[in-house]
């Protein structure tokens, strides 16, 4: 056995554990979660089996891609990169809708969301990118590029998935800032967007709904769903459920029926309202049944994710693989946080699935090569942190 651990699983041993434990914890909380789906379906199994076979091919992935060195890789994710933009560009057009949002490409019995592949492509870019501005004429072309590739990723995303698409923006700029990238740059980026951004909301409020372009259509989806954030909070009708915070208030209700210690795997009652109990809100039902330790332990994981990672990076000697490493931890953690903030009401209604928790295959995949790729850089780390421990040995004096 552990033969095979040495031989399969190499690179840090605490990003394999905590990957270890979101799976375990997804494989007992989806198959409560998914009651609903399992009615549907008229098979209780079928929908644990799909989500375990998604965890199954994840796990293959992390230990094919951590076996490949990660400087491999920067290459091939400028053509991800192309190929994503043109998907994203067929998904507006003639995409798969659920919940009034076209965010998926049917291929077959599968659909799989092209924003997926677009985060992890723009993440790989911008980390090779800032890497290579070694120069100041190099960092100028190359921040031009970053700024242009980033607004058009983004904008694409933001059409349908106003969510992702901040997240994701927030990632980049945080690589830009940790890359030393100069802050009057990003300050002048970020002034320019705030006025356009400004004059779109301006103008979105003016023009009559009936004469804006349907692709913008989503914006008064976003309007409601903050409006009724705001509204909802300390008001006192605030226990009445409506149509418009049903959602909030059973993933609140889910909360506090978990307690300290929660009701236990299998007992939760709000899985049965919840219409994504196995998705958006499946950190309710984890709260709910595991209590508020239970949640506190998976937060838990997430953040020390995030501080395993500054370590690795702190032990590379090159700017790109510590830049990829953190930016692809900072989109898992950040996609994570927003997530539980959500279900905790501390935010609007966003979507936001729980990374390696809430079921969707795409989303499952992709975050297992992020994985892999962080396990690769950290397989590059160790060899580094070896060669520099042997190199100051040799230095001291006998």
């Amino acid at each position: 056995m552990r033969e095979f651990f040495n031989k399969y699983l190499q690179g840090d041993k605490v990003i394999w554990t905590v990957f270890f434990l979101l799976c375990a914890i997804s494989s007992v909380e989806l198959y409560s979660a998914s009651s609903s789906l399992a009615f549907r379906a008229a098979n209780h199994a079928a929908p644990f089996l799909r989500h375990f076979a998604f965890l199954c091919i994840g796990a293959c992935f992390v230990i094919i891609v951590h076996m490949i060195n990660f400087k491999k890789i920067n290459k091939l994710a400028y053509i991800l990169l192309a190929f994503s933009i043109l998907a994203l560009l067929f998904a507006i057009a003639k995409g798969v809708s659920a919940n009034d949002a076209k965010r998926w490409i049917g291929i077959g019995g599968f659909q799989f969301q092209p924003s997926e592949l677009a985060k992890i492509a723009l993440i790989i870019v911008v980390a090779d990118l800032i890497s290579k501005g070694k120069t100041i004429e190099s960092m100028n072309k190359n921040f031009k590029i970053i700024v242009g590739a980033t607004l058009l990723v983004c904008g694409l995303i933001f059409l349908e998935n106003l969510s992702t698409a901040l997240i994701l923006f927030s990632v980049v700029i945080l690589m830009m800032i940790i890359g030393r990238v100069p802050f009057k740059k990003i300050g002048k980026l970020l002034g320019i967007l705030l006025l356009v951004g400004s004059f779109f909301v301006l103008l979105m409020q003016i023009v009559p709904q009936k004469k804006v372009w349907k692709g913008l259509d989503r914006f008064y989806t976003w309007e409601s769903r903050l409006t009724n954030f705001v509204h909802t909070k300390g008001k006192q009708n605030q226990y009445v459920i409506t149509d418009q915070n049903y959602q909030v208030m059973h993933g609140e209700i889910a909360i506090a029926r978990g307690g300290l210690l929660g009701v236990m795997p299998g007992n939760s009652l709000e899985r049965n309202f919840l219409p994504q109990a196995y998705a958006d809100y499946i950190y309710a039902i984890i709260v709910e049944e595991l209590g508020l330790v239970g949640g506190l332990f998976v937060m838990a994981l997430y953040l020390f994710l995030l501080f395993r990672a500054g370590q690795i990076a702190w032990r590379c000697n090159d700017a790109y693989p510590s830049l990829l490493v953190i930016g692809l931890t900072l989109m898992i953690v950040l996609q994570a946080l927003v997530s539980m903030g959500v279900t905790a009401h501390l935010g609007p209604v966003t979507g936001q699935p729980l990374p390696m928790v809430s079921r969707g295959g795409t989303s499952i995949i992709v975050t297992s090569i992020y994985f892999g790729i962080i396990l690769s850089v950290s397989r590059y780390a160790k060899k580094n942190k070896s060669s520099n421990d042997a190199g100051a040995g040799n230095n001291n004096p006998s």
